[in-house]
């Protein structure tokens, strides 16, 4: 307990010293575009197939890519280990020019990540000594730089699905929606936790905006549509079926139950495509419900909101009949990110009217 209170008095601010809320709000809007960039960074990422391309992971070292021909050969020979490369790429005729393109996209991946946190970290160490951090804030923002430590061991763990394992060719889906989900996750709380410094800036007597019970619905039909897309991802299950509305002309795809409904529902790319293609339409019905209840009170969270979820489903769509187009498929997951801030921001404007009511 001393220690806990230790640690919540080194955040505030004292009376020789005054909070900074819009600066802290300001920092938190920058690092929020940065992780939008990481988003996409990974989207390109997976689509390229490019996230087995570094086989360990230096946190230090990692930051420089081969600087010699022999030092790209090494790191070739070992790609040329995984099972990827054994099964997909090696037959495909891989050359060493191929793997510099797939390498390039993880390391900047992996280099984005560590700017990241250094983004969050440095200011943070500065708005700290400063105390400049209101009162109450300290708490959060110490539990999204964890996150943001967390995220880069998560993303390690993903990878080391695909590295480690003789058969995978890839990463397990599992741990890349988990990946994914978290990063989204530390998106929202970037974004919320800027909305109330903003709010407090200008009001100081304002108070955080809570979590209304409609918004936690919305959140959870968006959380089960992101974690389906995360799943087609991880499992190529875009590709199954190139038509719309249609799947390979069926309504309804064929789906065999033989190994269980749970394996089925988790596993089965036909399925889950089937499955993230019309829970959008849920996710829309909810996101206009949002966009409906903030709109006299703030118009431009409800025109964001209809627009980012608008345009995603027709991303989506086109990603389908494109054959899973890079650029369009990576625009998908893009606006996925911004469609996660136009929501987090509705969401608040919910809970700040209600609070002012």
């Amino acid at each position: 307990m001393a220690t806990s209170a230790s640690v919540s008095v080194l955040f505030q601010p004292t009376p020789h010293t005054r909070a900074r809320p819009l600066a802290v709000a300001r920092w938190l809007e920058v690092l929020a575009v940065m992780v939008v960039g990481i988003v996409l960074v990974g989207g390109i990422t997976r689509l390229t197939e490019s996230g087995l391309s570094i086989t360990e992971w230096n946190v230090v070292s990692g930051i420089l890519p081969p600087l010699t021909q022999s030092a790209w050969a090494a790191e070739f020979a070992k790609y040329q280990a995984t099972a990827e490369y054994r099964m997909e790429s090696g037959p495909a005729g891989m050359d060493l020019a191929a793997f510099q393109f797939i390498f390039f996209w993880e390391w900047f991946h992996r280099i984005l990540g560590r700017v990241i946190g250094l983004a969050y970290l440095l200011p943070l160490i500065v708005f700290a000594v400063r105390r400049a951090i209101p009162a109450g804030y300290g708490w959060r923002l110490a539990a999204m730089f964890t996150l943001i430590l967390g995220q880069g061991a998560l993303g390690w763990y993903m990878v080391s699905s695909g590295v480690g394992n003789t058969d995978l060719t890839d990463v397990s889906h599992f741990r890349l929606s988990a990946h994914l989900l978290t990063a989204l996750f530390l998106l929202a709380g970037l974004v919320w936790t800027a909305r109330d410094l903003r709010r407090l800036a200008a009001d100081p007597a304002t108070r955080p905006a809570p979590l209304t019970a409609g918004a936690a619905v919305v959140a959870f039909v968006l959380f089960v549509q992101l974690l389906l897309g995360a799943w087609v991802a991880g499992l190529n299950a875009g590709l199954t079926a190139n038509d719309w509305p249609l799947m390979n002309g069926r309504l309804v795809p064929e789906v065999d139950w033989s190994q269980g409904a749970l394996w089925t529902l988790t596993h089965d790319p036909f399925l889950l495509q089937f499955l993230h293609r019309w829970w959008a339409f849920v996710a829309v019905a909810a996101l206009v419900w949002l966009a409906r209840g903030v709109r006299p009170a703030d118009r431009f969270a409800a025109v964001a909101l209809n627009a980012a979820f608008g345009t995603m489903v027709l991303l989506g769509i086109a990603t389908v009949m494109s054959g899973v187009s890079l650029w369009i498929a990576a625009a998908h997951q893009l606006v996925g990110a911004l469609t996660v801030i136009a929501t987090v921001r509705a969401m608040h404007s919910l809970g700040a009217g209600q609070r002012a009511a």
